[in-house]
């Protein structure tokens, strides 16, 4: 993983944490890894050039089949620019 790569899939990690959220456990330290498991394939979306729609549909599955939440494709949207704007 190269440097740039590195500073990426930290941002995304950080992102899911604070922003994405779903189950709104980022206040409780101890359950900070809760999301970790999710940014691999997220990280991938990113570094092959998926848009945000993609991703956000991703996040949205993850959400929806994977925690069985009921999810928001919105919510979901607006993570997904912030991660297709990482530089």
């Amino acid at each position: 993983m190269t440097s740039e790569q590195k500073v990426i899939y930290e941002s995304i990690d950080e992102i899911l944490w604070t922003q994405w959220n779903p189950i709104g456990v980022n206040d409780i330290e101890d359950v900070r890894d809760e999301y970790q498991s999710y940014t691999p394939t997220i990280f991938s979306l990113r570094i092959h050039g998926a848009d945000k729609e993609t991703i956000a549909n991703k996040l949205f599955e993850i959400e929806t089949k994977t925690m069985g939440v009921l999810g928001n494709i919105e919510h979901c949207r607006k993570v997904a620019e912030q991660i297709v704007n990482i530089n």
